[in-house]
């Protein structure tokens, strides 16, 4: 008798049933801390001891003006930076794509590798450097700028990406029959990427709105970010509005990475 089809083409993995308690012991060893972290939130103690629910803590962070301010300067920084990086690592990325260079290849590779406070501290070198000849100052236009630079490489990354997997002869064709280069860029290439230039948009809202080690090396006295605000609360003591304002950010970030997936796999 011979095996079924399903049986010849989904082979039996050795040594499975561990492989499997491996993969949910990872999982547990990631994101048990978030578990906890969100349990923890809807307590009604200020401590780990569990002491009935209670939404008190959501209502406090809500209430909060600090934080309140600070997730604006967040979220205004994240759009704007999202934005400004969007558009120009795509044209990077068609740039690329259209005319290979492996130096630039490789210093976009650099910039996935370089240490975040190595480069928080090159920018405020540079930021230092340019006050000395321009009257500006450190606030939310210097993270803007910090956050613009460092999300690039990802959004060059996922469009180009897009980008080799389709045909070049689809915008010759466009091309052939009387379009201009930016014609057959707009009406050709652009909508068959705007599945991944979304995917990357989102990629870099995340990674904006989440940084803390740049940011709070450019920012100024009046522009800091929720990260910032939850960094300085949680080093003054045990406060319960920092589980429930993290239970929401993570959240907020999970939902945007299940959206983003979604747009790449398109």
């Amino acid at each position: 008798m011979s095996a079924s089809p399903d049986l010849e083409q989904h082979p039996r993995i050795p040594g499975g049933r561990w492989l499997s308690t491996y993969a949910v012991l990872a999982y547990l060893f990631l994101h048990l801390p978030l578990l906890i972290l969100m349990v923890f939130s809807v307590n009604a103690s200020r401590f780990t001891v569990w002491e009935g629910f209670s939404l008190r803590w959501y209502a406090e962070a809500l209430h909060d003006q600090e934080l309140m301010e600070s997730t604006l300067n967040s979220l205004i920084v994240a759009i704007a930076a999202t934005g400004f990086a969007t558009v120009v690592g795509t044209l990077c990325a068609y740039a690329l794509w259209k005319r290979a260079s492996r130096w630039i290849a490789a210093g976009l590779a650099l910039s996935l590798v370089t240490p975040e406070i190595v480069m928080g501290i090159s920018l405020l070198a540079f930021f230092q450097w340019v006050f000395r000849h321009f009257d500006f100052r450190l606030g939310l236009h210097t993270i803007v700028l910090a956050h613009v630079m460092f999300s690039v490489v990802y959004v060059v990354t996922v469009v180009l990406a897009r980008l080799r997997t389709m045909d070049p002869s689809l915008e010759e064709a466009a091309l052939d029959l009387g379009a201009t280069d930016w014609q057959a860029f707009r009406r050709v290439t652009l909508p068959l990427l705007a599945p991944a230039i979304g995917a990357a948009a989102l990629l870099a809202f995340i990674i904006s709105f989440d940084d803390y080690v740049i940011t709070s090396m450019v920012a100024g006295v009046d522009s800091q970010t929720l990260p910032m605000a939850l960094y300085a609360m949680a080093r003054r003591g045990v406060n319960p509005v920092v589980n429930a304002i993290s239970t929401l950010v993570v959240g907020l970030v999970g939902t945007l990475i299940l959206v983003s997936e979604r747009l790449r796999a398109r």
